[in-house]
């Protein structure tokens, strides 16, 4: 893009890589120049702002002809001879400024006329609004404070490509600053949890992110090496098994806000570095779970965006409604019209999926459990676009959750479900070591055939657990989707202020 002065004019254009290149040459030489004139701005430390932009348009019939202090990012430039309009964005909104000669003086005028689009600026004056109603300031002093040595993008031309906008966020934020409204809403959604699990007796904690082995679990974990110690360790893929640790030592109410680390593929709901948030509570059980998740959601909706029903994505999602809830076999037989309870051996249930060409997640070995779950994948899940619990899930792949006492073939376990897609897991916690070891022996078994050969079991936690967990109800759930959710954010990506991308050139 170039800067035109057609008319007085200051706008901006599609740049080439050679246009761009000369730019950055001909304000290196602009920054020379200042440095040489004893001019410069990088040794300024600090400007007195007493007052930002969308204040002083809320509190304009107080402020009219009062004096305030800015300071922000250049944006437009209107040049009329002896007085220009700017444009200067801070953190909270755009104002005009009126420059005139006679009010900032000649040598400060001649030295602004050079100054670039992008600059930031620091500006005395006092408010009023022009002939055309246009609240501005009137400048009294206006100061270089830093020099942009690359021209802005243009919101229309220059940074409308995705991938440029997320590897280059702070691009992203000058061309379109409605996009830092995402970021600081996901900042108050968990000021708002934080508000709620306090206010229910929670206790924040934190809990390790460098791990010293590699636990059995399905996630395939990142693997780092401890130079003092000499040894192997693997970035955390949950925080589950140190909080429940937690819970063992005595506390009854304990939630991290933690940043999880999983080396997987990456699509619009998964990030390989993300953020979870897990709660456990002593003595209760997975139903008094689904009860606190529900409140939780529909208070901090109702907070944040002033109503219980959000639009995501074209849907009305009713967060405050009650939830549907539903066991996993009630819901592959509502949806798939197949009844687990039919199924008296393995073989009847493999052939029942062969039948309804059901393949993924089934083969020669597959158990009742299995083929349920493969229904639900197939089946159901796509289907739950209002907030519904699936519960009762079947223990195969539920190797944390305590089993049903009237059917040990499945846990007392829930996921719940909106949009199709899966936001949160809870259980209630498996607390019987014995038990506990065997599965995990079980998972790490599998995950050893799979290729995982660092996967071993967490002994020191089962450790933890011959000394006595209590009854306790856990959850976690995935903190950036329901950003995504409250925000009607179809990626991930953003509601990461910086998702992880491949490096330019790879």
């Amino acid at each position: 893009m170039t800067e035109n002065n057609n008319e007085g004019i200051t706008e901006v254009t599609e740049i080439t890589q050679e246009e761009l290149d000369e730019q950055h040459r001909v304000r290196l030489e602009k920054l020379a120049a200042l440095k040489e004139a004893g001019n410069d701005p990088y040794t300024i430390t600090q400007y007195p702002v007493d007052i930002h932009n969308s204040e002083i348009r809320a509190r304009f019939d107080e402020l009219e002809n009062k004096d305030v202090c800015i300071a922000g990012r250049m944006m437009t430039r209107r040049n009329m001879g002896k007085a220009s309009f700017i444009d200067i964005r801070d953190s909270s909104d755009r104002m005009q400024v009126y420059v005139r000669i006679d009010n900032v003086g000649e040598e400060t005028f001649k030295a602004f006329k050079k100054w670039d689009l992008g600059d930031i600026v620091g500006i005395k004056g006092f408010v009023f609004k022009t002939k055309m109603g246009e609240i501005s300031v009137h400048a009294s002093e206006i100061v270089l404070l830093s020099k942009s040595l690359l021209p802005l993008p243009e919101k229309w031309h220059g940074l409308k490509d995705k991938e440029e906008r997320y590897r280059k966020r702070y691009l992203d934020l000058i061309a379109n600053p409605e996009v830092k409204d995402v970021f600081v809403k996901r900042s108050k959604i968990l000021s708002e949890i934080r508000k709620f699990l306090d206010g229910h007796g929670y206790v924040e904690v934190d809990t390790p992110v460098l791990l010293p082995i590699e636990i059995g679990a399905s996630a395939r974990p990142f693997k780092t090496h401890h130079n003092a110690l000499d040894i192997d360790m693997y970035l955390r893929i949950e925080t589950e098994l140190y909080l429940k640790r937690l819970i063992v030592g005595g506390f009854d109410k304990v939630y991290e806000v933690g940043r999880i680390f999983r080396n997987e593929g990456m699509d619009a709901t998964h990030n390989p570095e993300f953020t979870s948030i897990e709660m456990y509570q002593a003595y209760i059980n997975y139903f008094e779970m689904m009860d606190l998740i529900e409140e939780l959601y529909r208070t901090v909706t109702l907070n944040v965006c002033g109503t219980d029903t959000v639009e995501y994505q074209g849907q009305q999602i009713a967060v405050g409604k009650p939830w549907e809830r539903l066991t996993m076999i009630d819901a592959v037989k509502k949806y798939a019209g197949v009844d687990y309870n039919t199924w008296e051996t393995d073989e009847q249930a493999r052939a029942c999926a062969k039948e309804k060409g059901v393949e993924d997640g089934v083969n020669a070995n597959s158990t009742k459990g299995d083929v349920l779950i493969a229904f639900f994948e197939n089946f159901v899940e796509d289907k739950l676009i209002q907030p519904t619990i699936i519960y009762d899930y079947p223990v195969e792949n539920s190797p944390l959750a305590k089993r049903k006492t009237d059917d040990p073939a499945f846990t007392q376990r829930f996921e719940y479900f909106i949009n199709g897609t899966e936001f949160g897991n809870a259980f209630s916690e498996l607390n019987d070591p014995i038990d506990q070891k065997e599965r995990f022996v079980k998972q790490v078994a599998a995950k050893r055939a799979q290729g995982g050969n660092d996967a071993q079991v967490d002994d020191d936690f089962i450790t933890a657990l011959e000394y006595g967990l209590p009854p306790t109800g856990g959850l976690g759930f995935g903190f950036d989707r329901l950003v995504m959710l409250l925000t009607n954010s179809a990626s991930i990506r953003d509601v990461l202020l910086f998702p992880t991308m491949r490096p330019v050139g790879n």
